[in-house]
């Protein structure tokens, strides 16, 4: 997934609990498919920009002096301007992109 397509409110704002906890019995549940789904974003996010930054990267260990490299600053100014995947996570929640699944715990 690129980043591009994530969008999500970068402000602090108030959600409708009701809204939250449609889909599933208990605002925990629907918490804990968030928490996951952050954490799956989080790692599509920072695979993504490293990925990006190893083109930079120089694997000569006897150079003493770092060059700042103005692409390298601006992918990186780049990521820090995305929302946070908490909040991208709950937009999707909201936006009913999410898949979610009960395992059955009966045997």
């Amino acid at each position: 997934m690129n980043t591009k397509d994530y969008t999500a409110e970068i402000n602090t704002i108030t959600y409708d609990r009701n809204k939250i906890e449609a889909n599933v019995s208990s605002i925990y549940e629907a918490i804990v498919i968030m928490g996951k789904r952050a954490e799956q974003v989080n790692g599509e996010i920072r695979s993504e920009l490293h990925g990006k930054l190893d083109e930079f990267a120089v694997h000569n260990s006897t150079l003493e002096e770092v060059f700042e490299n103005r692409e390298q600053i601006e992918i990186s100014k780049h990521y820090e301007k995305l929302p946070k995947p908490t909040s991208i996570a709950i937009a999707e929640w909201l936006n009913e992109e999410i898949y979610f699944r009960k395992t059955d715990d009966r045997k």
